[in-house]
């Protein structure tokens, strides 16, 4: 299997680390800094994980993947929530939990972060 991965998050910094870190674990990387671009990727043909930021502007995280649902893109990608807050908030996520396969608080080490992405593709064969 393909090993791709698309970071989405309003922050460069991270987006600039993410790339570095997994294109030397060998993965094809996609970064996107919206939801609204995110959801252009899947709708073009990515398929892959998805690591998802929950706080940006525009769309968040958790609206990003209720429109992949809503437009049935679900189906070749596999979700991780990443973000600076420290639970989830249950209402919100309420419908999405079977949708995403992991909730990565940030900071986040580079060796917790690569394993977290090898079990998300090692969960769901896409």
């Amino acid at each position: 299997m393909e090993k791709r991965i698309m970071i989405v998050d309003d922050d460069p910094d991270i987006l600039i680390t993410f790339r570095e870190v997994f294109e030397h674990e060998g993965y094809d990387v996609y970064t996107v800094d919206s939801g609204i671009d995110c959801i252009k990727e899947i709708e073009n043909g990515f398929k892959g994980v998805i690591l998802m930021d929950i706080m940006m502007p525009f769309m968040d995280g958790l609206d990003t993947i209720k429109e992949i649902m809503k437009k049935g893109l679900e189906k070749n990608v596999i979700i991780s929530i990443i973000t600076a807050k420290g639970s989830p908030d249950k209402d919100k996520i309420k419908g999405l939990d079977p949708y995403i396969i992991d909730y990565i608080t940030k900071p986040i080490e580079v060796k917790e972060l690569v394993c977290n992405v090898k079990k998300c593709l090692n969960f769901k064969k896409i």
